[in-house]
């Protein structure tokens, strides 16, 4: 591929990005795609077929710009409390350089989530690592009974939430920009605090690597 169509195809997947973000799968046109660009349809069409051809390449750029650093710490084999503690760290902080993430995979997963599913296998993601560590942790009487399923959805909706609803916690709650980038800069402590206190046992207990 010469440089001239690895520009034009950057300038495409560039503009494609930006107006899938803004209205989906569904609501998106080839050809909004095309003026955003700067091109004319034929020549989109040219590099991609189809529009569904165009937005795969989106959607799994998007999740690979965050899964493989996400799923290598589920995939660590360092302490589940430190796991909670390096999930938040790190998915805050992508999603605080890439705050579009969460409201355009909320919506695309929902209508189709077997896209998602097959990059998750496609990186190696194995549910019984977190399944297994977890059954350690209670039968050493570090936590709480619970299962993984139950730790994930509260680990992963306390990170996401005040991205998603960002626009109505800063008004609620009177936040300036300024106000709520701290806001979020200190969810990364207060969010596996809040976890960790609620599923230890022993207040004194060792976590098990």
């Amino acid at each position: 591929m010469s440089e001239a169509d690895l520009t034009t195809e950057q300038l495409i997947l560039e503009a494609a990005k930006k107006v899938f973000i803004l209205k989906g799968l569904d609501g998106t046109r080839m050809q909004e795609i095309a003026d955003e660009a700067g091109i004319n349809k034929s020549l989109l069409h040219y590099y991609f077929r189809s529009k569904d051809k165009l937005f795969e390449v989106i959607f799994k750029e998007t999740v690979m710009s965050f899964a493989p650093r996400i799923f290598g710490v589920l995939n660590s084999q360092i302490s589940l409390f430190e796991k909670i503690e390096l999930f938040a760290d790190t998915y805050i902080d992508l999603l605080i350089q890439n705050p579009f993430i969460p409201g355009f995979l909320v919506n695309e997963v929902a209508k189709n989530p077997y896209r998602f599913v097959a990059i998750l296998k496609m990186n190696g993601v194995h549910p019984n690592i977190m399944r297994n560590q977890i059954r350690k942790e209670v039968e050493a009487g570090i936590i709480r009974p619970m299962k993984a399923e139950d730790l994930m959805a509260n680990l992963i909706s306390l990170c996401v939430f005040p991205f998603i609803a960002k626009n109505i916690f800063s008004s609620m709650l009177d936040m300036s920009e300024e106000d709520y980038m701290l806001f979020l800069a200190a969810r990364k402590t207060e969010i596996p605090t809040f976890i960790i206190n609620s599923i230890k046992l022993n207040k004194d207990a060792k976590t098990i690597v």
